[in-house]
């Protein structure tokens, strides 16, 4: 893509999307959720990225002064986050800059960021009634999904025939059977399971939602009690025995729990609307070349 002659990098979109995902993961989206919208949010990744070089252009024309302090501040973060001042500049000549450029980089951004709060200035703060009009209308978004933590061993058959089979699942009974009689199961796991997480973690899968696994395993996974050991559980991996540690059941907020959440969504949508028919405007005087 070209904007006024000037050609946006692939870096900036990815940079774009991974802004969208992590603002809807943290406001409690899920990772099915957002896999979902995955072509939506590229999308307007897209859109955003445009937008971006068309607001970096305005403020390149615009006198907007930038103190020398931000820029100080935000070099100190830069060598802070990078662990220390050698590996900052280390950092700075295997990407192929110096101190010039980058302090020109931040203070190009710094004048956006002033160009874009100036623009969303006068978007208003949201009222408690349409924070709670919103919660009403997708109180469903902002509760959590039933979860299980638990461990597995997978024993998967070295083979297609169905003897290969058949001493996978007889090697699986045996280590079901000494777990059942006492064995410790992530022993067991780091002994004899062929999922990383047996070596890994003592074939803990951590916390998973509904949907995270495969059919089967999740059925299986979920319709356990706390404690409970699984019966042989066959996928398209092999065969599994499951150790269910913990579960916590699906939770809907009320408003006052959700209320900072639907107030900075409601502020976020604000903001990008005020941004939007600003930079509408510069589209239209824009050439765009995709």
């Amino acid at each position: 893509m070209k904007v006024n002659g000037t050609e946006i990098p692939v870096s900036a979109v990815e940079y774009e999307l991974n802004r969208l995902i992590r603002f809807y993961a943290g406001h409690g989206m899920t990772e099915e959720q957002i896999r979902a919208q995955l072509p939506v949010l590229k999308e307007r990744a897209e859109d955003q990225a445009v937008g971006a070089a068309l607001l970096f252009q305005e403020a390149a024309k615009l006198d907007i002064p930038v103190p020398e302090e931000e820029i100080v501040a935000a070099l100190k973060r830069m060598e802070e986050e990078a662990g220390g001042a050698d590996r900052f500049r280390a950092i700075l000549h295997k990407q192929g800059k110096n101190a010039v450029q980058l302090r020109a980089e931040i203070a190009r951004g710094k004048k956006v960021d002033k160009l874009v709060e100036k623009i969303c200035a006068d978007a208003g703060e949201p009222t408690e009634d349409e924070a709670k009009a919103f919660f009403e209308a997708h109180r469903g978004e902002f509760g959590k999904e039933a979860q299980v933590r638990a461990q597995h061993i997978l024993v998967t058959p070295k083979g297609r025939d169905e003897a290969a089979r058949a001493e996978a699942r007889a090697k699986i009974e045996a280590i079901r059977a000494r777990v059942e009689a006492g064995s410790d199961f992530a022993e067991e796991a780091a002994a004899h399971s062929d999922c990383p997480s047996g070596k890994q973690a003592g074939g803990s899968l951590g916390w998973f939602s509904r949907g995270m696994m495969v059919k089967e395993f999740d059925e299986a996974a979920f319709s356990l009690p706390v404690g409970g050991l699984s019966d042989i559980v066959e996928t398209q991996f092999g065969y599994h025995v499951i150790l269910k540690n913990d579960e916590q059941p699906a939770s809907v907020p009320d408003f006052l729990e959700a209320r900072d959440r639907v107030m900075d969504l409601l502020r976020h949508d604000r903001r990008g609307k005020a941004l939007a028919a600003h930079v509408d405007e510069l589209r239209r005087e824009a050439r765009i070349e995709k």
